[in-house]
């Protein structure tokens, strides 16, 4: 019988890992601080900030959206974005508790 990878691991480690896979690429972070900075954004505008093509624009936000960091409609030719606050605050949790989870007091010179 075949398992998947993620068996084994608790929900908030595999949250934690889908919403890192979703930030692992520099125009998605560049995305998402623009979308921050403006509150709401139309897919031209963002393309016109980033020296990618609209298609790769649109790709990237197509990730974002897949794992709740960027919510988005599409009306007509234009599709309006903006950042969903709750999913941001969730990973913000899920990695403060990762990092809090690190006992410090064993912290031991390895190399």
């Amino acid at each position: 019988m075949a398992y998947r990878k993620d068996t084994g691991f608790s929900p908030d480690d595999q949250a934690l890992a889908e919403l890192a896979k979703a930030l692992s690429h520099p125009a998605r972070i560049s995305i998402l601080k623009i979308l921050a900075e403006r509150n709401t954004c139309i897919c031209g505008e963002i393309v016109e900030l980033l020296p990618l093509a609209q298609s790769t624009v649109s790709q990237h936000l197509k990730e974002l959206k897949a794992v709740g960091l960027v919510q988005g409609e599409v009306e007509g030719p234009k599709s309006c974005y903006c950042v969903n606050w709750k999913t941001v605050g969730k990973l913000q949790g899920l990695l403060n508790g990762l990092f809090e989870g690190m006992d410090k007091s064993n912290r031991k010179n390895c190399c």
